[in-house]
């Protein structure tokens, strides 16, 4: 269990790199979001769909992951259509410590048909303002850094010698 706190959340990619999939073929024409995400605020997207499109639905599939190595459990939000049919727009707030936000699009078309925009898994991500990541920290802020460099380290090594104690008092036991 220890070991599993102790890996990175960043998954493949680069630390402080953000990730963007591409629309082609899916009805959207264009994305418009923040190029860095902040904790403690809104982070909004808009959704600008291509002319001609039969999508009635846009669903957001949001997940922050935070400095700590955890990933909140994806959040599911349905784009607000401006009234035009064109633009959808949402938000969602960032977690104290975000290191990133990534996400996903469910798209209804109106025959009630669905597509997931990456097929697997998240399609983009936007990096957090100030954020650690591997044992290093980032962004263009610093407000975030702490001087033991997060939660896990402060929690690896008591976790550690509650593993080893329990260890040792089962070895006598026998």
């Amino acid at each position: 269990m220890v070991a599993m706190l102790a890996l990175s959340v960043s998954g493949a990619g680069e630390g402080g790199v953000n990730d963007s999939t591409s629309t082609d073929g899916t009805g959207i024409a264009s994305l418009s979001y923040a190029d860095v995400v902040r904790e403690n605020t809104e982070f909004q997207i808009s959704v600008t769909l291509d002319e001609g499109n039969n999508i009635s639905k846009i669903e957001w599939i949001t997940q922050v992951c935070i400095n700590t190595g955890i990933c909140w459990p994806p959040q599911k939000t349905e784009l607000v259509d401006s009234g035009d049919g064109l633009t959808f727009t949402g938000s969602v707030l960032i977690d104290d410590y975000a290191t990133y936000a990534n996400w996903r699009f469910d798209i209804t078309r109106s025959d009630d048909s669905t597509e997931t925009v990456p097929e697997s898994g998240f399609g983009w991500k936007v990096w957090s303002d100030c954020w650690f990541d591997n044992g290093t920290w980032g962004g263009p802020s610093t407000d975030c850094q702490d001087e033991d460099e997060g939660f896990l380290h402060g929690f690896i090594a008591p976790a550690t010698v509650a593993g080893l104690s329990m260890a040792a008092l089962m070895a006598r036991r026998d």
